[in-house]
């Protein structure tokens, strides 16, 4: 999940969020495109960070008795599923805002706010829709998946996207040479 957070830093320069969806505003295009895989591994990623299915090893431990679901009753059972489904939500945002441009949309007709809701509203019916397809993955499987796999690829693709972003002259600028046109031409040139 690292790399790819690292991935969009190094195309958009910054940290902060804002700054992120700004970014895609501007090149015209959202990062799930160009980043495509890093999309791809951060979906995983955080369907595996938010114990949802097919990466809900701790519940599958427990499911001899029904799980947790023995141990909570009423309000404290609710307070759980809570938590675990606005741990969903926060996460399909961050989806939304890193790779899918936030709040923006081509066409707005309607506030940026609906945009974003919407996207998140369609982020989770994916977590959902995933939780109902997939079964679920064994504990060395899915070590195998995020050491193996995911860890070598992420950090070639990173390390890859680097020296494209600096041969091609692409590394976003820096606020000092954003707002000087002499550097934005000297840096364009060299």
């Amino acid at each position: 999940m690292g790399f790819s957070l690292l991935g969009v830093c190094l195309c958009s320069g910054s940290l902060n969020l804002t700054s992120i969806v700004v970014n895609q505003i501007y090149i015209t295009t959202w990062y799930c495109i160009p980043l495509y895989p890093l999309f791809i591994i951060f979906f995983i990623s955080i369907l595996a960070e938010t114990n949802r299915a097919p990466f809900d090893l701790p519940e599958a431990e427990a499911e001899l008795v029904s799980g947790y679901n023995t141990e909570y009753s009423s309000i404290t059972f609710a307070l759980f599923f809570l938590g675990e489904y606005s741990n969903m939500l926060l996460m399909s945002s961050l989806w939304i805002i890193l790779f899918l441009g936030g709040w923006d949309f081509p066409f707005a007709i309607l506030p940026s706010e609906v945009y974003f809701g919407i996207k998140v509203v369609c982020a989770a019916y994916l977590f959902i829709l995933v939780r109902a397809i997939l079964p679920r993955y064994r504990y060395d499987k899915l070590i195998e998946l995020g050491w193996k796999v995911f860890l070598p690829f992420t950090l070639g693709y990173v390390i890859f996207l680097a020296i494209l972003l600096y041969t091609s002259g692409g590394l976003p600028f820096t606020p000092e040479v954003a707002l000087n046109p002499i550097l934005i031409a000297q840096n364009f040139f060299y």
